[in-house]
């Protein structure tokens, strides 16, 4: 399990541990690290980051394509004659439901990165995404085809959240685990980058349309075109990743990994508390996400009158600002700790929720401080927030259950945290009469309960861990016994 958390001497454990485990640790970093001081292993770090970043650009453009579209198309073309903002809050729940099939996806293939390796198990995440997002791109209208508009768009936006529910686990983790020990934090923060430039191109590919057609071709057929590109992505993104090799990680842990039937049940059975922490700590991130990547483009358009074209790209400049931000914000959490800058993110990403929203709400005019006011919480303060998760959630567990643990982790809190919160900020922004401080107020509570949930990441770092190989085994073959004597006792 990675050490080195909130402290700026690499691999410090936790106080409840050993003088022999502190040397253990520090002996098996620095073997860590000779090995990937060698040629080869750089050259293959390489290739991870790249195709770990390509992989992730592709995944969230396709994911973020729909949540781009579904407040400003789908709702008049998949949903039949409601209220505007009853059918926003239609088109932006077939968005959550994405996110409901996530959790599934992590678990699966969360359960065979451990068994059989991350590689193979991205190059499938990858596939199935690309294929589930030329398919919503091909979906006829309500018009056309009736009630099977909106079941075709829910099946296929279900494939898209099992494709995702497994991606953002093993990116972060083939980059994380190939990286030496003193900047896997910089390393684990590159795929985030892939959020950013994914939103830029989904946000971009829609602005550049929008532009280009008037708005009766672009509802009509002008939308389906940035669906249907996927294809040519997914080629060259699947291409890349089948030239990286296993982590170092995985190869260590594949003993241990023999003994461990289902890593996800043995993630809950030895890092319970962990597990909650980490789920109580991505609260504030998934909802600023949305709130400012997803809602704010409805927001600005539908509420603030701003035009849509403009919107968009407001926030593909925040997003490049937030690209830009990540590796940052990544190379700062390996000199000062991972949970030092994500806790105090968090707290700011609720604090700048009230004067950016002020701005956006009484000054739709100024596209400067618009912009601006999209740009320091979402593309800085979210930036270091997202920067920082990935390394903080993957150090807190060992290799052996790693892949399971942060998909679940990141995927189920994703069903709260993300996925209803388009829908959340379109009803709090209405029950408000068109004001966001209700909003803004949910953010800032989500903030709080992020905050103190990493400081709870922190005092249980160390404390929770997996018994040894042989502990394992022995416990295996009790419960086999166990299991046998039960099956006699049953036919007698």
């Amino acid at each position: 399990m990675d050490t080195r958390m909130d402290t700026q001497t690499p691999d410090t454990p936790s106080a409840q541990s050993t003088t022999g485990a502190t040397d253990a640790a520090r002996t098996e970093a620095d073997e860590h690290d000779a090995h990937h001081a060698t040629p080869q292993a750089q050259q293959n770090l390489r290739r991870v980051v790249v195709s770990s970043l390509v992989g992730a650009v592709i995944e969230w453009y396709d994911f973020f394509l729909y949540g781009v579209v579904a407040g400003i198309v789908f709702n008049k073309i998949f949903v039949p004659d409601f209220d505007p903002t009853v059918g926003t809050i239609l088109a932006f729940a077939t968005f959550a439901v994405g996110f409901v099939a996530r959790p599934v996806g992590g678990i699966i293939f969360g359960h065979f990165g451990d068994k059989l390796g991350r590689k193979k198990m991205l190059v499938l995440t990858l596939e199935i995404m690309g294929v589930a997002t030329v398919g919503i791109g091909l979906v006829p209208s309500y018009e056309s085809i009736g009630i099977a508009a909106p079941i075709l768009l829910v099946l296929f936006r279900l494939a898209q959240g099992i494709g995702i529910g497994g991606e953002w686990g093993g990116a972060v983790l083939m980059a994380f685990e190939s990286a030496p020990e003193k900047k896997r934090a910089f390393y684990g923060s590159l795929p985030q980058v892939g959020l950013a430039l994914g939103l830029m191109l989904a946000s971009a590919v829609i602005g550049v349309l929008s532009w280009l057609l008037s708005e009766e071709a672009f509802l009509a057929w002008g939308w389906r075109i940035a669906f249907v590109l996927s294809a040519v992505l997914v080629a060259v993104g699947a291409y890349i990743r089948l030239t990286v090799t296993e982590t170092q990680d995985f190869a260590k842990a594949k003993k241990k990994t023999e003994e461990v039937r289902f890593p996800i049940m043995a993630a809950f059975r030895h890092y319970p508390r962990t597990i909650l922490a980490c789920v109580g700590a991505r609260f504030v991130e998934g909802i600023a996400f949305n709130v400012f990547g997803v809602f704010s483009l409805t927001y600005l358009t539908n509420t603030c009158g701003m035009d849509k074209t403009a919107s968009i790209f407001l926030i593909v400049g925040a997003a490049l600002v937030m690209a830009i931000a990540i590796p940052f914000w990544g190379m700062q959490a390996d000199r000062l700790g991972r949970a030092r800058i994500f806790g105090c993110a968090a707290i700011l990403l609720g604090i700048t929720a009230f004067p950016a929203f002020w701005v956006m709400h009484n000054s739709p005019d100024n596209l400067l401080l618009v912009f601006l006011a999209i740009a320091l919480p979402f593309g800085i303060i979210y930036g270091a927030a997202y920067a920082t998760m990935s390394s903080l959630f993957s150090g807190s567990f060992e290799a052996t259950v790693r892949y399971s643990a942060v998909s679940f982790i990141y995927q189920f809190s994703g069903i709260f945290a993300s996925g209803i919160t388009p829908m959340v900020a379109t009803m709090l922004v209405s029950a408000n009469g068109g004001e966001p401080w209700y909003l803004c107020t949910y953010l800032l509570i989500a903030a709080c309960i992020s905050t103190v949930s990493t400081f709870f990441i922190v005092r249980l770092h160390g404390r929770e861990s997996l018994p040894d190989a042989e502990e394992l085994a022995l416990a295996n073959q009790k419960a086999g016994e166990q299991a046998e004597a039960l099956t006699l006792a049953n036919q007698k």
